[in-house]
Order: C-alpha cells, then sequence, then structure tokens
C-alpha cells in the first residue's frame, strides 16, 4: 500500500482507494468495481465526506428493520469485503444476521476469496459458494444465492448500488436495506430503507443503532415510523444541491 501521510487533506478516501487497488491485486475487486468506488467518491464530495443527519435517521429506521426481521442476511460484494471485512462480521453479531456473498460478475474462485476475507476477519459460515436457489426475475448469475440465506431471508443488507436485484427482492416481499452514496439510483429508490453514506461509515454506525436498539420495542418503534424514505431522500438531494451551490460561490 503507498505511503500516505496522514497531513494529506484526503487522506481517508486515498486510504479507502488503496484498499480497493490491494483487493484487486488479490481478486476480490474487479476492474468495474474501481469504476463503482469513484463515482460513489463523487456524491460523497457533495455530502461533504461526512455522516449526515437524514444518514444517521435512516440508519436508526435500518437498524429498527433489521432488529424486527427473522431472518436477516448481509449481502456482501467484493468491493465491502475489500473495504470492511471486521465492520460487517461485527454487525453480523450484532444483528444476529447471516452473510452470503453475492456478485454480479461471479465466479468460484472469487467467492471462495470472499469468503476466506471474511472469515479471516471474524465472519462465521459465511454463505454463496453453493447456490442453490435463485431470485426470481433476473436473468444473469446475480440472481444465484443460498436457499437458506437471501432466498429465504425477509429483510436484506445490500451495501453498494443493486438496482436490479433491489427491485427483485422487493417483488419477492422482502424488505431491503440500501447502502448507497446515490440517492438518485433505482437502489436507493426501491429499497425499504436507504442510507446514503459512504460504506465504512455506514456500517459502524448500522451496528452502534443495532446495539442500542436491540430490545427497545419502543425505539424501534419510532425509528421506523419517523422514517420515510422519500421525503429523506429528498433532503439528501436537497443538502447536495445546496452544497454545490455554494461550492459555485467561491
Amino acid at each position: 500500500m503507498t505511503d500516505i501521510p496522514k497531513s494529506h487533506p484526503r487522506y481517508q478516501s486515498l486510504v479507502l482507494r488503496e484498499k480497493l487497488v490491494e483487493g484487486f491485486g488479490s481478486g476480490l475487486v474487479v476492474p468495474q468495481g474501481l469504476i463503482a468506488h469513484g463515482r460513489g467518491e463523487m456524491f460523497d464530495y457533495l455530502i461533504g465526506e461526512r455522516t449526515t443527519k437524514e444518514a444517521r435517521a435512516a440508519s436508526r429506521a435500518a437498524a429498527a428493520t433489521i432488529l424486527k426481521a427473522k431472518r436477516p442476511v448481509i449481502s456482501v460484494n467484493g468491493n465491502v469485503a475489500a473495504l470492511c471485512p471486521s465492520e460487517v462480521a461485527e454487525l453480523a453479531v450484532a444483528a444476529d444476521a447471516r452473510i452470503e456473498v453475492g456478485l454480479f460478475h461471479r465466479t468460484d474462485e472469487r467467492v471462495r476469496k470472499i469468503q476466506k476475507t471474511l472469515e479471516d476477519h471474524g465472519a462465521e459460515d459465511v454463505l454463496g459458494f453453493l447456490p442453490d436457489a435463485a431470485i426470481p426475475g433476473l436473468d444473469h448469475l446475480r440472481a444465484l444465492c443460498s436457499r437458506e440465506g437471501i432466498f429465504s431471508a425477509d429483510v436484506v443488507l445490500i451495501p453498494l448500488e443493486d438496482g436490479d436485484r433491489a427491485e427483485a427482492l422487493a417483488k419477492m416481499g422482502k424488505k431491503t436495506v440500501a447502502i448507497d452514496l446515490n440517492p438518485m439510483s433505482r437502489t436507493s429508490r426501491n429499497s425499504t430503507v436507504s442510507i446514503v453514506d459512504e460504506v465504512t461509515r455506514a456500517i459502524p454506525e448500522l451496528r452502534k443503532n443495532v446495539e442500542d436498539l436491540d430490545g427497545d420495542a419502543k425505539g424501534i418503534k419510532n425509528a421506523i415510523s419517523s422514517y420515510d424514505r422519500d421525503e429523506n431522500l429528498a433532503m439528501v438531494m436537497k443538502a447536495m444541491s445546496e452544497r454545490l451551490g455554494k461550492l459555485k460561490e467561491r
């Protein structure tokens, strides 16, 4: 990894880039994943590279939704495995959720590598290597899934943009929680709860909210009832627009 001085004004962003490049070299990340990350960085600039109040509200609603689930599953792709495997494992423990590898660019070798990376960082019994079910309506390898994982889940956490799958899972009657920096994406607009935030900030924030709300029936109810996805996304877009206007004035 390139030696990046902590005094660099964009230190954290550059560290994430290096992790993805390292993940690409080890076979976790595909070239398309690097492009997707770059697109996400642009939206992160527009929210000030921070967790906004809208993201915090969505995260509370997401935690409540996961805690109400009987069979929550966290879907993990190569970028997430490269960026925050330990944090995913910690969230799975806190939420009593299964983890399943879900890929668009799927090979057995890549699934194995992601599975091993997650398990090396504390995850247990990661699903996805031997899929025995398929998500209806997806004409692609991305439809493949585990019957005891995503196929049987009632709530699925989808970190990073995956619009087709978010739509297909919703048609199956599942609730979905998205983590996506693009508030205009189909993923954000089709998920039950949409957290507009960078994934390495969003996953730890979500875990904290799960731990805070666990066993708090009133808090869970309030977090869900006070959240409106479309209103939340509209507020995010307004904040992005206002920030862009201020930057233009400089």
